[in-house]
């Protein structure tokens, strides 16, 4: 299989924003280390951790210039050293936290290089390495999630948000969706049993009258900034557990005041990419209940919105805007 010696791949060129990312025609296309696969990537989804890497507040990210993007989907063309399980021809998605997948080729490792279902294109796979294991991770393992809880999903409409939503219905919770009014009827769609504006200042009374006082057992935080206050407050009092995942709207305080004498609640942090690298028992059951849901019906083929590769700094944009519903691709 042939595989040139360039390519086409978004550069960012500054820690400013996305709006620094810049196509250029000469990128070398890498290659395969040992442990690794080279794909010809046919599409790349857009993560919140694009836009942290480009703004410098993704711990331990690259620098620029550096070639962007963390989740590709693709056909494997070359294989390095000591790679066995996976064939030229291959379908896969994956993800490289040094970035690389907007682009035209990427260089993805082969442990985590997921299969492309049968039957799906490579853009429908998007989410299957990062979107769907944070949501399950963050419901089930380290969340507790149990039927008949209530759980609080905030950007609901989102990639991971979607994926969450489906999860806690299948597993017998009410689910509070929070998402921008706009949005409102794609999460009902989804089956949310109540749905709120994400950014109503009464958000937590909110959620405290429809759960009786209570709060929920259950919040998935991935907004930040002011909405991680609200997050603690709409959870229950002793039991209740934050799952933080996500900054989109940048850094936020709890001080230990707070937890004895305000929140007594349990907050727990999730990186998958930590997830997967210090407890990679946790994260295999993870990706075995995944496949049981993906069997199931549960979570089926995606249905990103696609744009061009020269149009990346516009989806990261309106990805950082929370101007978007579901899952983007770009396509090289």
């Amino acid at each position: 299989m042939s595989v040139p010696a360039t390519m086409r791949a978004l550069q960012q060129t500054s820690l400013n924003g996305p709006q620094d990312l810049r196509l250029i025609t000469d990128a070398p296309v890498p290659r395969p280390g040992p442990g690794e696969v080279l794909i010809r990537v046919t599409a790349a989804g857009v993560n919140f951790a694009d836009i942290s890497q480009a703004r410098g507040v993704f711990a331990g990210g690259p620098r620029p210039p550096y070639l962007a993007g963390i989740e590709g989907a693709g056909e494997v063309v070359a294989l390095g050293e000591g790679v066995t399980d996976l064939e030229p021809g291959a379908h896969v998605v994956g993800v490289g936290i040094a970035g690389g997948a907007f682009a035209e080729y990427m260089a993805l490792p082969a442990a985590g290089a997921l299969p492309v279902p049968a039957g799906w294109a490579d853009e429908q796979a998007l989410g299957l390495a990062v979107n769907w294991p944070t949501a399950l991770a963050a419901l089930k393992p380290l969340g507790g999630l149990a039927a008949g809880q209530t759980v609080l999903i905030h950007a609901a409409a989102g990639g991971t948000g979607q994926a969450a939503v489906r999860m806690a219905k299948h597993y017998g919770a009410t689910v509070i969706a929070a998402a921008s009014p706009g949005k409102h009827e794609v999460v009902r769609m989804l089956g949310a049993d109540h749905v709120i504006d994400s950014r109503s200042p009464g958000l937590a009374a909110e959620v405290l009258r429809m759960t009786d006082g209570a709060g929920a057992d259950l919040v998935l935080e991935s907004v930040g900034g002011a909405g991680l206050a609200a997050s603690l407050a709409a959870a229950r009092r002793v039991t209740g557990r934050v799952v933080v995942y996500g900054m989109a709207g940048g850094e936020a305080m709890i001080t230990n005041w707070e937890l004895v004498y305000k929140h007594q609640i349990h907050v727990i942090g999730l990186n998958i990419g930590i997830l997967i690298q210090s407890a990679p028992q946790v994260f295999g059951e993870v990706m075995g209940e995944m496949s049981g849901l993906l069997a199931a019906g549960v979570l089926g083929p995606g249905r990103p919105t696609g744009y061009e590769l020269a149009e990346g700094p516009k989806a990261l944009a309106e990805l950082e805007a929370r101007a978007t519903v579901g899952k983007l691709a770009l396509l090289p």
